[in-house]
């Protein structure tokens, strides 16, 4: 990591805190809904479920398997880089993979209007996930 430029630690930094920001609303979010709490998202959808039972087993992955991860591969790449590296680039996918389909279930379903806290709510974890990856791939000799 130290060969990378001082833009790409810069990056690659602001890019961990974004990570481990969106986990921790994440982490908070899926506990809530997971102790059977109805929440309201900003498009006028609620995650609860009660009403639709995809919700358990979406909470149940996030707070037991993406979130810890999540925090995992962040704590790593102070411990030893290559494994953290490795594991959040898993995270990005989850990351992306999981607010594509949020936000096109929101767009498709919802009609929203797209606000600043709609956005951080739905597409703006994809694209650290897609940031994450892309730096993955630009730096893909030095990190591997």
């Amino acid at each position: 990591m130290q060969s990378l430029s001082t833009i790409s630690q810069i990056t690659f930094y602001v890019l961990l805190v974004l990570i481990g920001l969106l986990t921790l609303i994440i982490w908070g979010w899926q506990i809530q809904v997971l102790r059977g709490k109805a929440m309201k998202n900003p498009d006028g959808s609620a995650d609860d479920w009660h009403e639709q039972k995809i919700f358990y087993g979406i909470s149940v992955a996030d707070v037991f398997v993406a979130c810890p991860l999540s925090i995992i591969g962040i704590v790593l790449v102070f411990v030893s880089p290559r494994w953290g590296v490795y594991l959040l680039a898993s995270v990005s996918f989850w990351l992306l993979w999981s607010n594509v389909m949020t936000t096109a279930t929101s767009l498709r379903f919802e009609k929203p209007r797209i606000t600043l806290n709609w956005f951080i709510v739905f597409p703006f974890g994809a694209l650290v996930g897609v940031a994450y990856l892309v730096w993955t791939v630009l730096h893909f000799d030095i990190v591997y």
